[in-house]
């Protein structure tokens, strides 16, 4: 007789088939397999406020319901685990069990396939980990946890579904020497740019899929292929998602600032236009080194390292201003970007791509000699 668990898997299934999430029926034979209250843990954060929800206290087919719905459950707030948690907690979420639409999504899109070796960058709580270990077998799986907890919390959630791939505790952008060559890389969080040693673990027609991301929040997916020469490159995938940065890889702490200082002028572009996933994207090409803010109606950017900001304010008389302050003009690169951009057509990320060499990484527009941006590296 079928279980709860086991119908909940299915029904799981059946509906990120129907979205288009879920396509190849290797993938859904995991995704009807995988335990996923499992790697819920012991408890869970539910927003907003982030309150615990713990198991014990939540009725069995209730936390069976949570597992197999396709929602995201932050399992860890400022570093603080759900299950030691007494009260709600206030913070970013720093790990979480991704929603399983994105999942498989991410696998699919990533051309994981049957004999593949995969190095997966970011292991969280272990429920990608399992279905690749259940599609591929242990064997071919190699997976990274940046934090102890998470990694310890994966460990013991995968060993008792039964998977027993590689697991190690450490710095994903170093990526995992000892098994190398890898036919695909798979990042579960963004990176501000592509770190070498990972072009340097994936095999020539190898991939790296990975969500590249800035201190502006801008996320496009690239999927690169390694060639002969030792570089890569590709276009972004047309998925708009987003993820958790690699802690490397995350904004500096904020110190205290001022705003609305500095030089004023018009403003070119409409700040609105930084609120389009792309526009915000390509703003971030322009100035890479910025965050942005919002105060009320303005727009604050700012450059924690530098000092420099742009802030806009909306016209009396219509349109918008911006003063700037500091050695680097942000709003000035900003415009340019987005005014290359609008000239192209406004396209969504996917008519954006990458190429990654040992000197340089540069995103560009439409093709490789079309207008580029260089990345943080």
């Amino acid at each position: 007789m079928s279980t709860t668990a086991e119908r909940l898997r299915r029904e799981l299934a059946t509906a990120l088939t129907a979205t288009g999430a879920l396509n190849d029926p290797s993938w859904r034979r995991a995704v009807e397999t995988v335990p996923r209250e499992l790697f819920l843990g012991a408890a869970v954060y539910r927003g907003p406020g982030w309150t615990p929800v713990l198991r014990d206290r939540t009725p069995g087919e209730k936390w069976l319901e949570m597992a197999y719905t396709d929602e995201t459950w932050v399992t860890q707030v400022n570093g603080i685990p759900a299950e030691v948690a007494t009260k709600p907690v206030l913070g970013d979420p720093t790990s979480s069990s991704t929603m399983p639409s994105l999942v498989v999504k991410m696998l699919e899109r990533a051309g994981i396939g049957h004999g593949d070796t995969v190095l997966e960058i970011g292991t969280g709580t272990g429920y990608s980990t399992a279905l690749m270990c259940e599609r591929l077998g242990d064997d071919k799986v190699t997976s990274v946890e940046y934090d102890e907890h998470a990694a310890a919390r994966a460990r013991e959630a995968l060993r008792f579904a039964g998977y027993a791939p590689t697991l190690v505790v450490g710095d994903g952008l170093a990526g995992y020497q000892k098994n190398a060559e890898y036919d695909r890389l798979i990042a579960t969080c963004s990176v501000r740019y592509i770190p070498a040693a990972w072009m340097f673990q994936v095999r020539e027609g190898g991939t790296i899929t990975a969500p590249l991301s800035g201190w502006m929040t801008g996320s496009a997916l690239a999927h690169l292929t390694l060639f002969d020469d030792g570089t890569a490159g590709g276009r972004f995938l047309a998925d708009d998602v987003s993820f958790m940065f690699a802690r490397p890889h995350a904004r500096p702490p904020r110190s205290s600032y001022l705003i609305g200082v500095g030089e004023e002028r018009d403003s070119a572009i409409d700040p609105g236009l930084l609120d389009d996933w792309t526009g915000l994207f390509v703003a971030q090409l322009g100035a890479p080194s910025a965050e942005k803010l919002e105060v009320g109606d303005d727009v604050v950017l700012l450059d924690v390292a530098t000092g420099s900001q742009a802030t806009t304010r909306r016209s009396p008389g219509g349109g918008w201003t911006v003063r700037q302050h500091g050695p680097l003009r942000l709003w000035d690169a900003v415009e340019n970007a987005i005014l290359t951009w609008q000239e192209a057509g406004c396209p969504h990320q996917s008519g954006f791509g990458l190429t990654v060499t040992r000197e340089a990484q540069r995103v560009w527009l439409g093709d490789s000699d079309g207008p580029s941006w260089n990345l943080p590296a």
